[in-house]
């Protein structure tokens, strides 16, 4: 098993020994330059994986942050300052997140940083940007960078996160007395869900019969399904991410596993459905951040939609592509709010900050800054049932913004 915050398979070098390595290079840590004159460019760093096996997400996260950053641009910016975006590829790699961010920081002199899509790799970032005291929001899945050991003043979650995800994608497919065998991908990412399904399906009665933890980026899942199948399982959830998930759907309903038991994951990805026939993915469930379809009951849906098809040729925005947008608009929102871009401020303000941009209210925790928000469920359609070719997914529920998915800030370690 590997480390609970190794790196997926792509670098042996740990966060912590990524910054060790830019210690000969790093000027002294200093506050960010906040007095800077008001008519500056406001820039926002975005570190994300555009190479790799996670790039299609990542691509899609840049196309929203984007977007966001042209629809404030052509209202006039912020107090008249125009906003620019500096997207730099992380390549799924700790070390060179760390580089790129110290760059962002140093070199080209960013007023916060937005990204990643990893959770080790967010880890990374995260303790370049605070110990610089660089605001930064983290748009990728991630219980860890919850916790007291690695939160800040400085550091935000936009995006859901593994706990939330789970306890909710399990109260809408387990049922007491359910037998789930899980098939993980042996990294921070698979090892969070686990644990989070563990948890909700211990609360709600269902019974783990089997844990089988596959290597990154696995080319073949046969020799797993012997084992699968053997187990007398009514579930099998699948927790990977990007083109595992779409690799192993696929082995496991070509050997029928699919005949046997429902599979369910934690987040169903919208690229991943894509890239094979509606058939593998018919009737998985899954959680998710955004949807598209939600434009026909949540009115900042059609709004972000509207303006991400006319930017982009009719294009629908993907879940994780929509956390670009989220993030990137919540900050803005909040240094606008703050009347400009001193940290303190605009920490306070998003700490304050009440916002709907795309899925409906969502607002930050104060003890750890994660944001609380609505969690979608989703079914992938039969081919039969599409009415275009982005109709992939029945929304099955959409739980509301609510604690109590997550676990209390005693329980991550901070003071009541």
């Amino acid at each position: 098993m590997t480390q609970k915050h190794g790196e997926p398979s792509l670098t042996a070098i740990t966060r912590r020994t990524a910054l060790v390595g830019l210690a000969g290079t790093a000027t002294a840590l200093t506050m960010p330059f906040i007095g800077r004159a008001q008519s500056e460019t406001i820039r926002i760093g975005f570190p994300t994986p555009l190479t790799g096996p996670f790039a299609a997400e990542a691509n899609d996260q840049v196309r929203s942050a984007q977007l966001a950053v042209k629809l404030a641009n052509d209202k006039g910016g912020i107090g008249g300052r125009k906003i620019e975006l500096l997207v730099r590829d992380d390549k799924l790699n700790a070390g060179e997140a760390a580089t790129r961010t110290l760059e962002l920081i140093e070199k080209d002199k960013v007023h916060a940083v937005v990204g990643a899509l990893s959770s080790a790799v967010q880890l990374a970032v995260n303790e370049v940007t605070r110990a610089r005291n660089m605001l930064y929001i983290s748009i990728s899945q991630s219980d860890t960078i919850n916790e007291v050991k690695d939160f800040s003043p400085y550091t935000f979650h936009e995006a859901l996160n593994p706990t939330m995800t789970t306890a909710v994608v399990a109260k809408h497919t387990f049922q007491k007395g359910s037998k789930v065998v899980f098939l993980a991908a042996d990294y921070a990412y698979g090892h969070e869900m686990l644990r989070g399904f563990k948890r909700a399906a211990k609360e709600i009665g269902a019974e783990t019969v089997g844990e089988i933890l596959h290597p990154f980026g696995a080319p073949d899942y046969s020799t797993f399904i012997p084992t699968i199948l053997s187990l007398g399982a009514d579930i099998l959830c699948i927790c990977n991410f990007g083109r595992d998930q779409a690799n192993s759907i696929k082995q496991a309903v070509d050997f029928g596993v699919k005949d046997q038991m429902k599979i369910v994951v934690p987040v169903l990805l919208h690229n991943q459905r894509l890239a094979v026939d509606p058939e593998v993915f018919e009737g998985v469930v899954g959680g998710s951040n955004y949807y598209w379809g939600l434009e026909q009951t949540v009115p900042s849906a059609k709004t972000f939609n509207d303006a991400f098809r006319a930017m982009y040729k009719d294009a629908v925005p993907t879940d994780y592509g929509a956390y670009g947008y989220t993030g990137v608009a919540s900050l803005l929102m909040a240094i606008e709010k703050a009347g400009g871009t001193d940290t303190q401020k605009v920490i306070a303000a998003l700490e304050a900050l009440k916002y709907d941009v795309a899925k409906g209210e969502q607002s930050y925790r104060k003890c750890d800054h994660q944001s609380l928000q609505s969690v979608l469920v989703l079914e992938s359609q039969a081919k039969s049932a599409m009415k275009s070719d982005a109709d992939l997914f029945k929304i099955l529920a959409n739980e509301p913004a609510s604690e109590s998915v997550l676990r209390s800030c005693t329980e991550l370690g901070f003071k009541s």
